[in-house]
């Protein structure tokens, strides 16, 4: 399946921009779709192939593992769905770059409080569509910078 390379790129930026602009996901693990929770996406813009969450240790969306997030622009002219995988962001880094008063309200032990769990979700196949440009697109999202190589051998799709 032949893909236009700058097209997918360009769709992927705005998808991107969109994102930013509303960080607001639908988030189900695949082993619990009923139990899919509005929560806000944690972006950095130089990691296009991961996104962070800030839960509690008490959650179901702790036991992590595969994910689908559902993604609607604010404006309505970008839907994505996207899969990835959830596991526990360790880096205190990061927690400090994603940290802000709203996550803050939401834990009273501050940075350090025991039931505060970082998620990150590193990126697979996504479906964008472009009400724009009536494009609905498979994307293949770049999984951090090690393309594994299964993924790499098994999906000719362009990387998010």
């Amino acid at each position: 399946m032949h893909h236009d390379t700058h097209k997918d790129d360009e769709l992927k930026q705005t998808f991107w921009r969109a994102l930013a602009d509303s960080p607001f996901v639908f988030l189900e693990r695949k082993a619990d779709p009923a139990n899919a929770v509005v929560m806000t996406a944690k972006l950095d813009k130089d990691a296009n192939s991961a996104i962070w969450f800030f839960t509690r240790r008490d959650h179901h969306l702790a036991q992590m593992g595969e994910a689908v997030c559902t993604f609607a622009s604010k404006d309505h002219k970008i839907f994505a769905r996207f899969e990835g995988t959830l596991n526990e962001e360790t880096s205190r880094e990061r927690l400090e770059k994603e940290w802000d008063r709203m996550t803050a309200a939401w834990f009273d032990g501050g940075k350090d409080d025991p039931n505060l769990l970082m998620l990150r979700m590193d990126l697979g196949q996504a479906e964008i569509w472009n009400s724009d440009l009536g494009l609905f697109d498979n994307v293949k999202m770049l999984l951090g910078g090690d393309v594994r190589q299964e993924a790499a051998e098994n999906h000719t799709e362009t990387t998010l």
